[in-house]
């Protein structure tokens, strides 16, 4: 089916200032996941692939153990999701995830990206109904046939298998994120992930002119910059 996904490894910014921000991203992102389901990554599976994908994009171990240790001791902020759509240059459509302690700057800050670059801000539902919430796994291999037996016999809906260039992606519902997850390292010895998150998946995707796409990278680089912005989703074409 050859449908696109975002690995947030090959965004990784490049420059010392947009990495810091990464692992500020990152060490939020723990930190909400441990002070909710525990802080033992055994008893906290959230926890556990949060982690693993953190040391995937190289944050460093201070960062991550920095963000336990805020979490297991009681107090601190109190994060709460937020999540917003909108719609870009040429129409494209984007979803805003963020994790926020005062629900009415983050709004205000990801309307004025949208204001800023000329964008529209919509209602909640505008554009969510357009995109799928995956599960997506991606590791080296090529028989999928033995993937899909293997997922099969655990129970898991799999929503699409696909295999390209040494890779199989996996994609499942949500709801079974966590057994097709261990499914697989219980079948394959030493599976590594080269992408293990949810992610929303357009159902349809755009590309974009270049002035068009000139001013979406613009806002993406806005929205990336906030520090309560943890994912963008689009329906724009990667290059």
């Amino acid at each position: 089916m050859g449908r696109a996904y975002q690995n947030r490894k090959d965004s990784i910014a490049k420059t010392s200032d947009a990495k810091a921000r990464v692992y500020s991203k990152y060490a939020r992102e723990i930190y909400v996941t441990a002070k909710s389901g525990g802080t033992d990554p055994v008893g906290n599976l959230a926890l556990r692939s949060l982690i693993e994908r953190a040391k995937r994009d190289q944050v460093p171990s201070h960062v991550i153990d920095k963000a336990l240790d805020k979490a297991s001791g009681g107090g601190g902020e109190d994060f709460a999701v937020a999540r917003y759509e909108g719609f870009g240059p040429g129409g494209c459509m984007l979803i805003v995830d963020c994790l926020t302690d005062n629900p009415n700057r983050t709004i205000g800050d990801v309307r004025a990206c949208f204001t800023k670059t000329k964008c529209k801000l919509g209602a909640p539902g505008s554009v969510g109904h357009l995109f799928d919430h995956c599960a997506i796994l991606v590791f080296a291999g090529d028989d999928d046939e033995a993937v899909l037996e293997a997922l099969v016999e655990a129970d898991v809906d799999v929503t699409d298998i696909e295999s390209e260039d040494g890779l199989i992606s996996v994609f499942t519902p949500v709801s079974d994120y966590y057994k097709a997850r261990q499914a697989l390292l219980d079948t394959f010895e030493g599976l590594a992930f080269e992408v293990d998150e949810m992610q929303f998946l357009p159902q349809t995707t755009t590309t974009l002119e270049a002035e068009d796409l000139a001013q979406y990278e613009r806002l993406l680089d806005m929205l990336n910059y906030l520090d309560d912005v943890q994912n963008v989703y689009t329906n724009v074409q990667p290059g």
